[in-house]
């Protein structure tokens, strides 16, 4: 560590004791533009045999139980880099270098899982119903749900999950480790959008290194940290792959996706169901592009909404528009025999390659009649009333103009038979 960057740290640690209450909104506010100071607060903890860690602790934990919102997530903000150093101590069996991160990590633990009057808090979670439309999907995308007793009873009902009332804890043993530190991490995704980048850095490279310690990775990816392997659980690992798709999106995409890739690796050896379904969900669900940070500000996710006008086209088929077609039909073939003259011959206008309505030009053979259409031409001929049957005093002149119709249409009239 530069005798600059410890410098900095001493007179931080020296400015607070002498803040007065009155200008504690102000000194938090100004805290965010101290970059020297955070990245040298960052070396003090990734040095556990400094004599500056054990101050530094102290003070962050007076930030957090301050009361200010934004002295709070000043300290917020190093715990991923905390739960490291703590983790890679307990690995290599020193804990007596690691009191003071142990005692940050209770004091915040304890702070965290009681409220204002000192009782257990107990957190709820709601679980989004699929029938209700959200900005994640709309229920008339996933299909058809039939409403049923069942459905009716449960519409409008929604699942809440409680987490707590959680145990006070006087000291991290091996079996409540990650009972403390994953309750820590889910408080520290709750303030996502207030961290900076730098925090976000941090908590893609120790999910990484906590995932491929110890394994055949670790040399994929060529550190040559602590080469002992790190025990976490499955709880823990899913609040890890919650800070990483935040990081997604948030201008860390590099980083975040070797974290997801090394994640998704040890949750395959470890066969923890759980990571691996989130870290897939996540992974199928990533765009192909990666995405571009943002100066304005934090990014959303983009989902695409359905529109909420229908879709139903005017033109389209339906069994009223199919019962309305059938009785118009009727209509016209009862209109038409009724002014069909009796005695003359009725031709229907058929056709199978043009529009209805259209007729062949005079002298033209007509080439697209099946046989369907053949058949019924016969027919209509066979029933047809016979010309010798009638009076011989038939006009002849009704006759040629039945047999000029059929001339029109591109039929051959049928023959005469000998009288």
């Amino acid at each position: 560590m530069l005798t600059t960057e410890k410098g900095v740290v001493e007179e931080w640690l020296s400015e607070f004791k002498t803040l007065p209450e009155t200008s504690l909104s102000e000194y938090a506010e100004n805290l965010k533009d101290k970059s020297t100071l955070v990245s040298s607060l960052y070396k003090v903890i990734q040095e556990p045999q400094s004599d500056l860690l054990e101050p530094v602790c102290h003070q962050l934990f007076e930030f957090y139980r301050s009361g200010e919102k934004k002295l709070l997530l000043f300290t917020l903000q190093f715990l991923p880099e905390l739960m490291w150093c703590y983790l890679t101590v307990s690995a290599t069996w020193k804990q007596h270098s690691t009191g003071c991160i142990e005692a940050l990590l209770l004091g915040v633990y304890n702070l965290e899982i009681v409220d204002k009057q000192g009782h257990n808090k107990v957190l709820s979670f709601t679980i989004p119903s699929l029938s209700k439309p959200s900005i994640y999907h709309e229920p008339s995308s996933i299909g058809s749900m039939a409403l049923t007793e069942s459905a009716l009873c449960q519409h409008g009902l929604s699942k809440v999950v409680y987490s707590g009332p959680h145990p006070q804890r006087e000291m991290l043993t091996a079996q409540n480790r990650f009972e403390v530190l994953t309750f820590l991490l889910l408080c520290y995704n709750a303030a996502l959008t207030y961290m900076p980048n730098v925090s976000l850095q941090s908590l893609c490279q120790i999910c990484s290194r906590i995932c491929i310690c110890g394994y055949p990775r670790q040399h994929v990816r060529k550190y040559k940290g602590v080469n002992s392997r790190i025990p976490v659980s499955s709880e823990f690992m899913v609040q890890m792959l919650t800070g990483v798709y935040f990081a997604f999106y948030n201008g860390e995409w590099d980083m975040a996706q070797t974290a997801l890739e090394d994640v998704l690796y040890r949750a395959q050896l470890e066969l923890y169901p759980e990571p691996l379904l989130v870290a897939n969900a996540i992974k199928t669900s990533l765009p192909a592009v990666a995405m571009q940070s943002s100066k304005e500000g934090k990014r959303c996710i983009q989902v695409e909404i359905t529109p909420t006008s229908s879709r139903i086209s005017r033109n389209a088929v339906t069994s009223m528009s199919i019962r309305g077609h059938r009785w118009k039909r009727h209509e016209q073939d009862d209109n038409s025999n009724d002014s069909a003259d009796p005695g003359i011959l009725v031709i229907p206008e058929l056709s199978v390659t043009k529009v209805a309505g259209e007729r062949a030009g005079n002298g033209e053979k007509s080439k697209t009649l099946g046989e369907n259409d053949a058949q019924h031409v016969q027919g209509a001929q066979e029933t047809a009333p016979d010309p010798r049957a009638e009076s011989k005093g038939l006009p002849e002149l009704r006759r040629q103009k039945s047999v000029r119709r059929m001339m029109e249409d591109g039929l051959s009239p049928p023959s005469r038979g000998p009288l």
